[in-house]
């Protein structure tokens, strides 16, 4: 078949003749093609001939596999950090500014100075006041430094190389990996000491204590928002931010919050002067601050500082030969740190203060008090050097010492052997024990009130009463032996206790009773007879003031130790002095006459032991039966002194009388409080003459008769209202008085 059914090009003639007004023999020209660059095609890779087989088989699964690790791990990636970033950024908001950080304490302090104005204790979290990181000494920073996180400025707020170190080495101990080493920087460190922005709330049913310790967890949950909190913190605060919040807050022993705190406590100086090996016990403390307080041990601090100069000098933040001068020369505490927190004066100062400004004070406290330094060391020094050298080794019996002024500014406080105690049973203050003899000045100053005089004669002789449910009772002396007519001086001088007893009765119980308690002996007395011997039970303290209104003329004084209290910062005083001299008891010339009569006490009878310096001297002995407790407590022109012996479960004293072991603790602390002191005479009166003998001893209607009226006494006026206006003269002639 053929194809001319197919469509082909015509065929068309060439054009001969050319177009009108064109010329005819121009030849058509064409322009030569542009010539391209020859392409240079990439020869095509070899295809790698795939593997076959199981092995080839097995390369596609496990490259598939990986492709999709791949895949989800970046895409899981993506998402965590993502959570991360809200979750950081969401605690970025929650952070507080950084002035709401630094003082991190939910109670206050309270600072007690001396009657100097010097530091002498604290209480409660001291808190010295808002340190930065440029602020305090570079010694002390850089110590922190080279000990809790040498890569501080390098880190984001966590170090893995850290945390993996400490795990590593935790594991090697044979610990958890969370246990014991935490590897924490010192951003983490400072989100645990906020508790991670979690605030203490007390209404939430958790104590204090539970509260501090949910804050110290490490658990694995725990330990995670802590490096989210860190890493926000690192958003919002600078790196000496941190820093500062960390040296205000951090615990460092001692009752010591913050880097100025510290400072204060243990060296008496500003935390940006403190030295370099000062800086380094500092530092050291942040281990364990309790452990290694340098007032609990003072040479495991000073081991510890050592090692921090070490690190220091590693570090390059000190040569060799500043690192050689701090190990030679380790750090001291002041004198203030080594008298602790102030011992027994100082728990009794806050015992007598305002509640909620002292043991609940929410604010820092100031407190001035009355307290001698010097004497107090004297104090402390007279005891130690009796018990070391007059009392058998290892016994186990007990002291106290109070030494006061006469308006009842307590100067010096020994509670017990022990002194270098906090928060101990102060015997001082807090020991009711039975007062013995010591409680028979209070009887002859009713009496030289009354008229009596100290020449006044009475016969020490066998003597009994009937008493009412009790039958009869018969005082005899200690010596069991009777000295006939004797005056009421050598009655006292002796502690003659039928005498004392004679003159009770003679005045009135109710009376003696009544001049006793406006001296200041507060508790209940004995309603017999024996009230007269001391069968009533009184504190150190209590007999001590009650002697210093003795000394001051025959006013009522009130033991104190606070003078003034203040806020910190604050110019003006919120209280003042809380006791002092109060109303008259007895007449300054009946004073006068009870302490020459108490004068020869120590001159010439059973307080001989307690002379010294050719001063007079003006006291009185006490033993209580079966010698359970042992008393001296007397007076110059300058100070008194009481001094009070025994055991705390009231087993007998072994061959002691207060003329013995406690005359000579009195006359060690004493002797030492009067060091460069003149010699100053004693306010006293001896008597002009003898009166006339009488014989109160053959019954109580022959008692001495008053000298004179006294006028406008605190007696007096007892007086009549217990007789109706009767006066003196009869009450002590009245018969059988004794027995109402």
């Amino acid at each position: 078949m053929s194809d001319s059914s197919k469509r082909k090009r015509p065929l068309v003639a060439d054009k001969r003749y050319p177009a009108k007004g064109k010329p005819a023999n121009k030849a058509v020209t064409k322009k030569p093609a542009k010539k391209s660059a020859p392409v240079r095609r990439k020869a095509a890779a070899p295809k790698r001939p795939r593997r076959g087989g199981i092995l080839g088989l097995l390369s596609r699964i496990v490259g598939w596999f990986f492709r999709l690790i791949w895949k989800i791990t970046w895409r899981i990636t993506a998402v965590v950090v993502l959570v991360l970033a809200l979750a950081v950024g969401y605690l970025y908001t929650t952070l507080p500014p950084l002035e709401a950080l630094l003082d991190g304490r939910a109670k206050g302090s309270v600072t007690m100075l001396d009657r100097d104005g010097k530091v002498f204790a604290w209480r409660g979290d001291q808190f010295g006041g808002v340190v930065t990181a440029d602020s305090v000494s570079p010694n002390l920073k850089n110590a922190v430094i080279a000990t809790e996180d040498k890569r501080f400025y390098r880190h984001f707020g966590v170090s893995p190389r850290g945390i993996a170190s400490a795990v590593r080495i935790n594991l090697s101990e044979g610990r958890g990996p969370l246990s014991g080493h935490g590897g924490s920087t010192i951003t983490q460190q400072v989100a645990k000491l906020i508790c991670l922005g979690e605030p203490f709330d007390p209404g939430a049913g958790m104590t204090e204590k539970e509260y501090e310790a949910s804050c110290r967890r490490s658990s694995i949950q725990r330990k995670a928002k802590e490096a989210l909190f860190s890493m926000a913190m690192e958003a919002k605060y600078s790196k000496d931010d941190i820093l500062s919040i960390y040296l205000n807050r951090a615990y460092m022993g001692g009752g010591a919050f913050g880097a100025e705190a510290a400072a204060q406590r243990f060296f008496g100086k500003p935390a940006s002067a403190v030295s370099v090996a000062e800086g380094a016990m500092l530092a050291g403390l942040l281990t364990a601050p309790t452990t290694l307080s340098p007032t609990n041990n003072l040479d495991r601090s000073q081991s510890r500082a050592a090692t921090v100069v070490r690190l220091m000098q590693e570090q390059g933040y000190l040569s060799e030969t500043e690192a050689r001068a701090a190990q030679d020369n380790p750090a001291e505490l002041s004198q203030a740190a080594e008298a602790r927190a102030g011992g027994y004066f100082a728990d009794w100062v806050m015992s007598t203060g305002p509640e909620f400004f002292t043991r609940n004070t929410t604010e820092d406290v100031r407190i001035k008090t009355t307290l001698d330094q010097r004497m107090q060391r004297a104090a402390e020094e007279g005891l130690k050097w009796v018990f070391e050298n007059k009392v058998r080794e290892g016994s186990k019996a007990q002291a106290a010492i109070v030494v006061m002024s006469a308006d009842g500014a307590v100067r010096a406080m020994v509670g017990g052997r022990k002194t270098k105690v906090a928060g101990a049973f102060n015997r001082a203050t807090q020991a009711l024990r039975q007062t013995g003899s010591a409680f028979k000045p209070f009887v002859f100053a009713a009496a030289l009130d009354l008229g009596y005089s100290p020449q006044d004669l009475i016969e020490d002789a066998p003597y009994c009463l009937n008493i009412p449910g009790s039958g009869e009772w018969c005082p005899k002396n200690y010596t069991n032996s009777f000295k006939g007519q004797v005056t009421l001086t050598q009655a006292l001088k002796d502690s003659l206790n039928i005498p004392a007893v004679k003159i009770s009765e003679s005045v009135g119980r109710e009376l003696v009773g009544q001049v006793a308690s406006q001296f200041g002996i507060q508790n209940d007395l004995a309603a017999g007879p024996a009230l007269a011997l001391g069968a009533s039970e009184s504190t150190l303290i209590e007999m001590t003031g009650a002697y210093a209104g003795i000394l001051n003329g025959g006013s009522s004084v009130t033991p104190y130790g606070l003078v003034e209290l203040s806020l910190l910062g604050d110019s003006e005083p919120l209280m003042g002095t809380g006791g002092g001299i109060g109303e008259r008891v007895i007449q300054e010339g009946a004073a006068r006459q009870l302490v020459y009569m108490m004068e020869k006490v120590i001159s010439d009878g059973t307080g001989k032991r307690g002379q010294f310096g050719g001063r007079e001297l003006a006291g009185k002995t006490g033993t209580t039966s079966a010698a359970k407790d042992a008393w001296f407590i007397g007076f110059s022109a300058d100070y008194v002194a009481g001094v009070w012996m025994g055991y705390d479960d009231n087993t007998p004293l072994k061959g002691v009388t207060g003329g013995g072991l406690p005359t000579d603790i009195w006359r060690e602390v004493m002797s030492r409080v009067h060091e460069g002191l003149p010699i100053t005479p004693l306010p006293m009166d001896p008597p002009i003459a003898a009166s006339a003998q009488s014989q109160p001893e053959a019954a109580p209607a022959q008692a001495p008769q008053p000298r004179r009226e006294p006028q406008g006494t605190i007696i007096d006026q007892v007086l009549r209202d217990i007789f109706g206006g009767g006066g003196n003269g009869s009450r002590s002639s009245a018969p059988g008085g004794a027995e109402r």
